[in-house]
């Protein structure tokens, strides 16, 4: 089915493209001359190494192209296949094989774009046609995830796989049976594991085994506790295909961004709960981050930061005062006074509103009409430090009151916002002794009570991503859980034609 579909298509595409005013259109790219031979060739071979990079090459017809190019076949076909084979191997793998926005709706990036008719002629005038395929897909990390990618499907049939039963939470010092499926699916991961102690009981949960169940739980961005719960469970238990699905869900994320991110910029990886900025092309800060729950999470974007704001408010969004506010209200008009909120009547003005006044009983969550905010100090919700940016989410990145959640290690507690470890540390980098900036000066306008807003001397792109595969320059990858179920709609959305 998906081979005649290509074959449709590709015969529609090439006559759209000799019907626009590009010379290359009507050009014998793949046959007739020495030079379109060695293309032809050329694109044969990356067709048939597509999968290096997450890619199906039967989604480019490559059985029709390389009948196409047997001797005796017909030549207008051949050029209609391998042209409509290029278009869409070469927009594939640069820019994307699906749109990125029509994946999920919790995706808003500015994802790159490539035109048909440019590709058929940078096609035609490459000197080296073969270094100009190579030279398509993204640069940065992205061929440490084709190594990645290469060796995952390499332990595919040779490496054992021994599931770890669901059952309720194994705390260190428990005997359990599956204390030595445990061991077994440990070592099948690559790690060192002990053998028990002499003596003792072999399906004791021992603390040698507890350390490396929390050195996996740091490796995966769960809570480090040793405790071995369902959540672990299901990551321990996460097959070799799901890792390669995941692989090439994160190759495809990769394409959707720019090939250069620039030299200055701010990129929130949400998958691995990290930030770093950089600053004339070298790292200037890194931090941890806290982001979205599985229920709310945060969006992937792209944005620009232009500066901070010390001592915010935080005006409540109403589906929060519905879901979370009107039960502590309707137990207590007064619950939220004591953490610094203040309800308004109306979103126009600043008409407080006497909590005992409302039947909260009457209010419906989902209907939710009064304006609540809570006013700056070292209980409000955004901390002392807040940046706002343009997003049709309504998210920022802001400090936070509750700085102990840092030492977790699934950081996934927000309502989609992005909360910062360090922020002063982050904006002093930013400033980087401009604009005589200074970060004591700041300090004492939070330790005052000001608000204040800065801007920055240069505006900061913003990323933020969803990265749960990283990998070294060796191919050694790190993986996080799926915890949003993003890298499952990526890769299906990338087999449909």
């Amino acid at each position: 089915m998906i081979r005649s579909y290509f074959l449709a298509v590709s015969l529609a595409l090439v006559s759209s493209l000799m019907g626009t005013s590009s010379t290359y259109a009507t050009d014998l790219l793949w046959t007739g001359s020495g030079a379109a031979t060695a293309r032809s060739e050329a694109l044969l071979k990356a067709l048939r190494s597509a999968s290096d990079h997450g890619l199906d090459p039967t989604w480019y017809g490559i059985a029709e192209v390389e009948k196409a190019l047997a001797p005796g076949a017909d030549q207008a076909a051949a050029e209609a296949l391998l042209t409509a084979a290029f278009v869409a191997y070469a927009s594939d793998v640069s820019t994307g094989r699906v749109r990125a926005n029509r994946v999920d709706k919790d995706i808003d990036i500015i994802q790159r774009k490539v035109e048909k008719a440019d590709l058929l002629k940078a096609a035609a005038e490459a000197t080296d046609f073969a270094a100009y395929l190579d030279s398509l897909p993204p640069k940065g990390d992205y061929p440490a995830l084709q190594k990645a990618l290469a060796t995952w499907r390499d332990k595919r049939g040779k490496v054992s796989f021994t599931p770890i039963p669901d059952g309720q939470a194994l705390k260190p010092g428990m005997i359990d049976p599956r204390v030595s499926m445990l061991r077994k699916r440990l070592v099948e991961l690559d790690f060192a594991v002990p053998e028990p102690t002499a003596g003792a009981v072999v399906d004791l949960y021992d603390d040698a085994l507890v350390d490396l169940i929390k050195s996996y739980q740091e490796m995966k961005g769960l809570s480090v506790d040793g405790v071995i719960g369902a959540k672990t469970i299901r990551s321990l238990n996460t097959t070799i295909d799901e890792r390669i699905e995941q692989i090439v869900a994160n190759l495809e994320r990769r394409r959707w961004l720019p090939a250069d991110l620039g030299s200055r910029y701010v990129f929130v990886n949400t998958g691995d709960y990290s930030m770093i900025f950089v600053n004339e092309g070298k790292l200037a800060f890194q931090s941890l981050v806290i982001v979205g729950t599985p229920k709310d999470p945060t969006p992937e974007i792209q944005s620009i930061m232009r500066g901070f704001q010390t001592n915010p408010y935080w005006t409540v969004p109403t589906s929060i005062s519905g879901e979370e506010y009107l039960p502590m209200l309707r137990r207590d008009p007064n619950a939220l006074a004591a953490s610094g909120f203040k309800i308004f009547a109306n979103w126009s003005d600043d008409t407080e509103l006497d909590p005992y006044s409302v039947d909260w009983h009457s209010i419906h969550p989902k209907a939710f009409p009064y304006r609540i905010r809570q006013e700056p100090g070292a209980g409000n919700a955004l901390g002392y430090i807040f940046f706002p940016f343009a997003n049709k989410y309504g998210i920022y990145m802001h400090d936070t009151a509750s700085r102990w959640l840092f030492t977790e290690g699934s950081r996934n507690f927000s309502h989609g916002c992005i909360r910062l470890q360090n922020p002063l540390d982050f904006v002093e980098k930013v400033f980087n002794g401009k604009n005589n900036f200074s970060k004591d000066r700041v300090r004492a306008v939070i330790e005052a009570g000001q608000q204040a807003h800065y801007t920055f001397p240069e505006q900061v792109t913003l990323y933020v991503t969803y990265r749960t595969v990283t990998a070294n320059a060796d191919g050694v990858p790190v993986f996080r859980d799926d915890v949003y179920g993003r890298d499952r709609r990526v890769a299906r959305a990338m087999k449909k034609p």
